[in-house]
């Protein structure tokens, strides 16, 4: 299984960006998909997942601003992030867990950048 990203970039604060992120190979069954961030120094962290059955969980620092989706047909995840704030800065990794002993597939990160 395979996940490539796209999206990322430089941003202003109050902006919007959408990540996309899709699935390829012998995927089998899915726990969830989603998005997590990483900031220097520090733990990968939670963004939003979405299951599925479609329930979505987010970060509390992120509800209310951003929403995740899922295209069943297209394996492809979608984050997008409204009123971008400056510490939404972070490599967004995205993250698809299969069934099967909750194996973690991540793929390559993306720089999203929200400037002041």
């Amino acid at each position: 299984v395979q996940l490539q990203a796209s999206g990322g970039g430089l941003v202003q604060a109050g902006g919007s960006l959408r990540l996309s992120c899709g699935a390829s190979g012998n995927i089998g069954s899915i726990n969830h998909m989603g998005w997590y961030r990483q900031t220097p120094g520090n733990r990968r962290e939670l963004v939003a997942t979405i299951s599925s059955s479609g329930s979505a969980n987010f970060a509390a620092s992120v509800k209310g601003r951003f929403t995740i989706s899922r295209d069943h047909a297209k394996n492809t995840v979608y984050l997008q992030m409204n009123s971008l704030k400056p510490e939404d800065t972070a490599v967004y990794y995205c993250n698809l867990q299969l069934k099967w002993r909750y194996t973690d597939i991540w793929g390559q990160g993306t720089q999203v950048t929200v400037s002041s």
